[in-house]
């Protein structure tokens, strides 16, 4: 517990950990050059050495406040006074960054690194700040190739090779992102199965698009050695259906919704999703219109407690304009399961599609005393992200199958 509180704090303390650790490195870089021979005399080191403190206290306290344009000022003011102090050029380079300068941070860092006088990790440092800049800064094609030279220099960068990572799962270079998170599996303590499952899945859902089945089958059973993740198991379902392999899609989707059930309505918005342009679309329709009538007929009571379940039975009854059965359905299960504000707005549609109005009126003004709105369908469980879009990887923090299902009223 008390390591996660420092964590968040530190993540909400930014400026203030910096500030500490750029003033500790200045002081330990003042201890150490302070022995060495210079022609200055002691008591004008001394005299550098006072000021130069002023500055750092002076920087850090504005840090603390949250003034980063005073702080860079006054580190400006300590590059003025001691141009070989390079701790001085990188906390300057940071601040630049951070407060959107990018080119002036990208200046600062290039000038580092085409200095003649600086030790191999100075330099290596100073690759991996300019960099970030690129990153930040929205430059793609100059971070990767920035990230790659400092892979060239030391290849155990765990925080460098994550970037690429990143940027290639961002950009959708499916190979490449495959590539950097073997070698992140290779280097790092963070199992990467689960994720290189999903980059498989994603290479073999472009394959399908394209009608390439045969390669877009290799690349799931890939995906399935690292990882039986959802979204290969779903597309997996898809794939039999263009196969015509029923059975095989039938045992699929049940072992699908017996392990992940909220997933129940996940899985027949991407079935639906097909390209329009491919010859095999009138009978993988016909084929899915099949699995469909096999899911209403499912009678397995531990799948039927599932809200997401009977939901996704409903709409599908609703869809085939049996109102009937949908109503009867929903009837039964709302006077004998627990209350669910999405399935009584249905059961209050049905009501009304059945001509129970007075029914319908009731359940109506019970709904709107206890109704909770919430904005979107979904939303991420390690960082919150919203969204009414299903999404294996979380577009704000990139973690994969995070997504979590929240009833939409």
């Amino acid at each position: 517990m008390d390591t996660l509180f420092l964590i968040e704090w530190s993540k909400d303390h930014v400026l203030t950990v910096v500030a500490v650790i750029i003033t500790i490195v200045l002081i330990y870089h003042y201890v150490i050059e302070r022995d060495k021979v210079v022609k200055l005399s002691k008591k004008y080191r001394s005299s550098i050495f006072e000021t130069q403190s002023k500055i750092f206290l002076n920087a850090t306290q504005y840090l603390i406040d949250g003034n980063k344009d005073l702080a860079i000022k006054e580190f400006l003011n300590a590059v003025d006074l001691n141009r070989e102090t390079i701790e001085t050029y990188f906390a300057l380079g940071g601040l630049f960054r951070s407060n959107g300068e990018i080119e002036k941070a990208i200046s600062i860092h290039r000038s580092l690194i085409a200095r003649e006088s600086i030790s191999e990790s100075t330099r290596l440092q100073g690759l991996k700040e300019l960099a970030v800049d690129f990153d930040k800064g929205g430059f793609i094609d100059k971070a990767i190739e920035t990230y790659k030279d400092v892979l060239k220099i030391n290849r155990d960068q765990q925080d460098v090779i994550h970037a690429l990572c990143r940027i290639y799962e961002d950009i959708e270079d499916w190979d490449q992102a495959y590539n950097y998170r073997i070698m992140l599996s290779k280097v790092g303590h963070v199992n990467q199965s689960e994720t290189i499952s999903h980059i498989l899945v994603q290479k073999a859902k472009s394959l399908f698009e394209k009608g390439q089945f045969k390669a877009c089958a290799e690349e799931i059973e890939d995906a399935f050695r690292f990882a039986p993740s959802v979204s290969a198991k779903i597309l997996r379902l898809k794939l039999f259906l263009v196969q015509g392999k029923m059975e095989d899609a039938k045992g699929v989707l049940l072992e699908l919704l017996k392990e992940h059930p909220m997933y129940a309505s996940f899985i027949f918005v991407s079935l639906e999703e097909f390209n329009n342009d491919l010859p095999e679309k009138a009978e993988y329709l016909e084929r899915l219109k099949q699995l469909k009538n096999y899911f209403l007929e499912i009678k397995n009571l531990d799948l039927m407690s599932s809200a997401s379940v009977v939901l996704s039975k409903i709409r599908l009854l609703k869809s085939s304009s049996r109102i009937t059965d949908a109503f009867e359905l929903l009837d039964y299960w709302m006077k004998n399961h627990g209350q669910s504000d999405v399935l009584k707005v249905e059961y209050i549609k049905l009501l009304i599609e059945v001509n129970k109005t007075d029914e319908a009126l009731a359940q109506t003004k019970q709904l709107l005393n206890n109704l909770h709105n919430t904005l979107t369908k979904h939303y991420c469980s390690q960082c919150g992200y919203n969204s009414d879009d299903i999404f294996w990887r979380c577009p704000q923090c990139h973690n994969w199958e995070t997504i979590q299902f929240r009833w939409k009223v």
